[in-house]
């Protein structure tokens, strides 16, 4: 009998960012759970609270993504590790984060310690261009202009069905969509609305401009400050969708997207069963 093809299952168990909407949880900034058949990849503050409120086991996490040095994308990386190794009792699972975070720059600490550092079965120090894997998964990072100069996106590459991507915090610069062509799903990190520019972030203005460059099947947006927040992300990807024609949407907290032969959006309470992960 045939198996089915697995789906590459994006769970956004938050959407927000920067440092107001972390001080205030207007929205949640979990961050995204990665699955693909038994490959289970995180994190972002709030992270542990929320993955056990949507039953996802983070003991049974296999690898940590971590974009850059700010605390909106690193927080609870730690005890997420801890998980990963049960307990900190044996050595399991990859790391891979930016420079900022493993070693710290001109501008931060390191993110995570020495001590969780050891634990991992690999650490990989992200740079634009870096490829590795994760079980099932390919990745690569990619390009980004923040303030942490040290920034990477990833793009995430499966055997069968096709690629997706994460922006991460960068803003828009000349090129940056020739990493993200032939994407399925484009997950951009928009921190702003339209006309509300901020230098190291993405407006919808960006988004826009990116997703024109690259024709994903189709575009997310996600990590919202409070100004998003305020503005109404479902305006600025309604907005998005009419300028582009790509299928957009604003993620919200819980929102589960399953890519196969088809792509799915469920919301918080149509979550399909996840108990295949646990």
């Amino acid at each position: 009998m045939t198996q089915p093809t697995p789906t590459l299952d994006l769970i956004f168990l938050g959407t927000g960012g920067g440092r107001f909407t972390t001080i205030t949880q207007k929205r949640r900034t979990a961050g995204i759970r990665i699955l693909h058949n038994k490959t289970n990849i995180h994190p972002g503050p709030g992270a542990l609270v929320h993955s056990l409120e949507a039953g996802l086991n983070p003991q049974k996490i296999n690898g940590l993504l971590i974009s850059h040095s700010h605390p909106d994308h690193y927080n609870d990386a730690e005890v997420l590790i801890e998980a990963m190794t049960h307990g900190m009792t044996k050595k399991k699972g990859t790391l891979a984060a930016a420079h900022s975070v493993l070693h710290g720059n001109k501008h931060t600490e390191p993110s995570i310690s020495k001590y969780h550092q050891q634990m991992p079965d690999q650490v990989i120090e992200t740079k634009p261009g870096t490829t590795f894997n994760i079980r099932t998964l390919h990745f690569s990072a990619t390009q980004a202009k923040h303030t942490d100069p040290d920034t990477v996106g990833f793009r995430i590459k499966t055997p069968t069905i096709g690629d997706a991507a994460y922006t991460s915090d960068t803003e828009y610069f000349e090129g940056i969509g020739k990493a993200y062509t032939g994407i399925r799903v484009l997950i951009l990190c928009v921190l702003r609305p339209a006309g509300n520019p901020w230098k190291g972030h993405m407006t919808t203005d960006n988004a826009i401009k990116i997703i024109e460059e690259t024709k994903p099947e189709m575009a997310v947006l996600t990590h919202f400050g409070i100004q998003m927040i305020m503005k109404n992300p479902n305006n600025e990807a309604r907005l998005t969708q009419e300028k582009t024609g790509t299928p957009t949407l604003a993620a919200t907290d819980g929102m589960h997207i399953s890519i196969g032969d088809k792509i799915q959006v469920q919301t918080p309470r149509k979550q399909r069963d996840l108990k295949e992960f646990l």
